[in-house]
């Protein structure tokens, strides 16, 4: 099992953040780091601050060398395909191909409605994500792309300079639905993030997940699976363990440590040596 680690962008003062970032890129042991994509608080009250993921994310770039970095997961809904493919490209280029690529159907109707996103039915925001995908993808690969479909329409639209990883860079979904999210993981995703929850679940949408590439005849140890490890800054470490190793055993490939409430940024090596045992070196 691999390691990495999750920042949220709420509530934080962004000396914070950046020092975590930077003791992150300092310990070999965390493989990525990553944001959230949203413009509203998720946890607690959603009335306080909020960085906004992208420029979050060009920034911490700049402010490390080593670790793969990533928002997870950033909403189809909130930018048009074309922009998002070039914003993608263009941060694939600043940090010297260590970006993954997070997408997901989007959910939150409080921000998105404030702000005037339409989200639409459960049905319309995952019809609208399978032609996000073809269309991100394409834009990403291809010197030209041209689509037309319900939601999006593409005209000799070109997306320069690419960014150095090729085709595209690894493609992250996010979710566990077994009818729409996990078809989608197995055609697309390089990496897929259950959210979070209990072994069990994970263990039942990793199934799912097999089912999915065998009917397109695809190998899913393809597909990095990922999942939070939850705490409070204050909880006992050994609770994370518990967490870490009940994964393990479902067969997890990347932990990604989800602190819930601030923490000391130099906090973050303890954590790595508490799960020392259970990570993969070298």
């Amino acid at each position: 099992m691999r390691l990495a680690f999750k920042t949220m962008p709420q509530n934080i003062e962004w000396s914070v953040m950046l020092d975590t970032w930077r003791e992150l890129d300092a310990d070999p042991r965390y493989e990525s780091a990553w944001l959230f994509d949203h413009f509203y608080p998720i946890y607690g009250s959603d009335e306080g601050p909020c960085l906004e993921a992208w420029v979050a994310l060009s920034a911490l770039a700049q402010a490390t060398s080593r670790i793969r970095i990533g928002t997870m997961v950033n909403a189809a809904p909130y930018r048009n395909p074309g922009l998002f493919a070039d914003m993608a490209s263009t941060l694939d280029i600043i940090s010297n191909g260590r970006l993954e690529l997070g997408l997901g159907a989007g959910w939150n109707e409080s921000e998105a409605s404030a702000y005037g996103i339409e989200l639409g039915t459960i049905t319309q925001r995952f019809d609208r994500f399978e032609e996000y995908l073809e269309c991100v993808v394409s834009l990403l690969s291809q010197p030209i792309t041209n689509f037309q479909g319900r939601y999006y329409t593409l005209t000799d639209a070109r997306n320069e300079p690419k960014g150095p990883q090729q085709p595209t860079p690894p493609i992250v979904i996010g979710g566990a639905g077994p009818r729409r999210t996990m078809p989608l993981v197995a055609k697309w995703a390089d990496h897929w993030n259950f959210p979070g929850g209990e072994v069990d679940k994970f263990a039942e949408v990793k199934a799912r997940l097999a089912e999915c590439c065998e009917e397109i005849g695809r190998d899913p140890a393809e597909v990095t699976t990922s999942s939070h490890l939850i705490y409070k800054a204050g909880d006992p470490i050994d609770n994370v363990l518990v967490q870490a190793e009940q994964y393990q055993q479902a067969g997890l490939d990347l932990a990604i440590l989800y602190p819930f409430s601030p923490i000391d940024p130099a906090s973050v090596h303890d954590m790595a040596d508490a799960l020392e045992c259970l990570v993969e070196t070298g």
